[in-house]
C-alpha cells in the first residue's frame, strides 16, 4: 500500500487537493493522509460548495493540523512523498525554513528528510524576491516547486479539465499515473 499525504492550506485553489483526494480514491493501492488548516477550511468554504466534513470523508486518515505527535510526522512512518495542494506562501516559508511549529511543515520536513517527494502547488502571484528565495530554499531542502500552470496543447475547455490535469500531472511525481493526463505526443 502506497501513502500519500495531502495536505490543504489557506491559498487559494483547494480544489487542487480536493481533486488529489477524489482521484486517489479510485487507486486501489494508494492510501491518503489529510490535514487541513484552519485557513484551509476557511478556504473550501470560500472557494467551493464541499463541506469540510465531506473533503475529509475522502480520505482514508485526517489528521488535525495541531497533531505534532501523528504518524505522519515519524520518519519511521513509511510514506510516498506528500503534495501540499495548494501551497500558502507561509507554509512555503516554513518547509523552506524547517519551522515545525504544525503537521503540515513537520510532515514536510519529515519527508525530505526521509528523501520522499514534496510537491507544493504554490499558489501565489506576482511573486517578490522573498518568495522566490523561499522557493529556492525549498527546492535546495529536496521539495518540488509547482505551481499550477495549466499545460494548453491539449484544448482545455473547461476549468475542471486545467485542474484534473495538474493535479494528475503532480500525482506523475509520485509514480501514481492516473489515464485522465493528456500526454504530449511521442515524436514519429
Amino acid at each position: 500500500m502506497r501513502r500519500v499525504i495531502i495536505a490543504i492550506t489557506g491559498a487559494s485553489g483547494v480544489i487542487y487537493g480536493i481533486r488529489a483526494l477524489e482521484l486517489l480514491r479510485s487507486v486501489d493501492d494508494v492510501e491518503t493522509h489529510l490535514i487541513v488548516t484552519p485557513s484551509g477550511a476557511r478556504t473550501i468554504a470560500e472557494e467551493t460548495h464541499h463541506h469540510l466534513d465531506d473533503v475529509r470523508q475522502l480520505a482514508d486518515e485526517v489528521y488535525s493540523h495541531k497533531d505534532i505527535g501523528a504518524a505522519i510526522s515519524s520518519g519511521s512512518f513509511l510514506t510516498s512523498g506528500m503534495l501540499v495542494a495548494p501551497c500558502s506562501i507561509k507554509t512555503l516559508s516554513g518547509i523552506a525554513h524547517c519551522y515545525n511549529d504544525e503537521l503540515v511543515v513537520r510532515a514536510a520536513d519529515v519527508c525530505l528528510k526521509e528523501r520522499r517527494r514534496v510537491v507544493l502547488l504554490l499558489r501565489e502571484t506576482p511573486l517578490h524576491a522573498g518568495h522566490i528565495q523561499l522557493m529556492a530554499q525549498a527546492t535546495q531542502n529536496g521539495a518540488i516547486v509547482m505551481p499550477p500552470v495549466p499545460a494548453f496543447y491539449h484544448g482545455l475547455q473547461t476549468l475542471d479539465e486545467a485542474v484534473t490535469q495538474t493535479v494528475a500531472r503532480a500525482m506523475d511525481l509520485f509514480a501514481i499515473h492516473l489515464d485522465l493526463t493528456k500526454r504530449w505526443r511521442e515524436p514519429g
